[in-house]
């Protein structure tokens, strides 16, 4: 298997006029744009605020967290998935010192990669042979038989 070339982001950190409605909307409520992009990545839509609620809870017990873990997470894996170039530690600064240009950029790359995504739905029955159960694909790929 050869190896995959990496890229960088289609979008820069500080690129907000490529899409300034992204960029407003995560300026008035980044909760609401992080939630959008773990949703539209396919993650739980509620998960970016364990990165709002969990600071707040762990200062009240006397431990201080600075890094988003959530943010951090989520922005290495859509580098992994896309084949972005990057690094973790470039993930935790960009979500540590940048949170909101963070979402937004995470936002522009789902958004630009969802354009380019064609679905094809085969509409026509599966063919049944006389004397066997018809069969049918399910979404991963496997036959499935029904007596």
């Amino acid at each position: 298997m050869a190896a995959q070339s990496l890229r960088d982001w289609k979008s820069g950190l500080f690129d907000c006029f490529e899409d300034a409605s992204t960029c407003c909307y995560g300026f008035w409520c980044c909760p609401c744009l992080a939630c959008t992009v773990s949703g539209r990545f396919g993650e739980n839509s509620c998960l970016p605020l364990c990165d709002v609620c969990g600071p707040a809870v762990l200062a009240a017990c006397g431990i201080p967290i600075f890094v988003p873990p959530v943010a951090v997470s989520l922005r290495s894996s859509i580098r992994n998935r896309y084949g972005i170039k990057g690094s973790i530690c470039k993930d935790i600064a960009a979500s540590c010192f940048c949170l909101t240009c963070s979402w937004c950029q995470m936002h522009r790359e789902i958004k630009d990669n969802n354009k380019d995504r064609v679905v094809i739905i085969n509409t026509q029955p599966a063919p049944v042979v006389m004397g066997q159960p018809p069969m049918a694909m399910n979404q991963h790929g496997v036959i499935v038989t029904s007596y």
